[in-house]
């Protein structure tokens, strides 16, 4: 694991609660593409399912990092695309049950009006930092 700083509140920017507003760390960088809830042979998981879906996204992010050497302790920052801002909930519960409250990485959450196949709710994007 690389050495890594949080900032959740710079001086003069509001706390946030549900991310860190600053990461940075030195060591190689790891960017992952949006991963969708799709299983290992590309199946859909969780039609109409947010959680299963954020559930399966938030697998594919690991075996991703894992490919690299990296954990989910070395991830800097998240981008979350949905289609719907009413399934944060079940976005936040599948990361939380991946990075623990006092490691949050930075993050931006954006409402799309589509992405590239309409079953598909969301798709997360991953940037990770390791050691030298």
């Amino acid at each position: 694991m690389s050495e890594l700083t949080r900032i959740p509140a710079p001086d003069g920017v509001a706390p946030a609660s549900a991310y860190s507003h600053v990461v940075m760390g030195t060591g190689r960088f790891v960017a992952i593409s949006g991963q969708l809830p799709l299983d290992e042979d590309g199946k859909l998981v969780g039609a109409d399912d947010p959680e299963a879906q954020a559930r399966q996204v938030f697998e594919n992010l690991r075996r991703c990092l894992a490919a690299t050497g990296a954990t989910f302790d070395d991830v800097v920052k998240l981008t979350f695309f949905v289609k719907d801002m009413s399934h944060m909930p079940a976005i936040r519960a599948a990361r939380d049950a991946h990075i623990p409250s006092d490691r949050l990485p930075a993050a931006s959450a954006v409402q799309v009006a589509a992405l590239i196949s309409p079953e598909y709710l969301m798709e997360i994007e991953a940037y990770a930092v390791l050691p030298e």
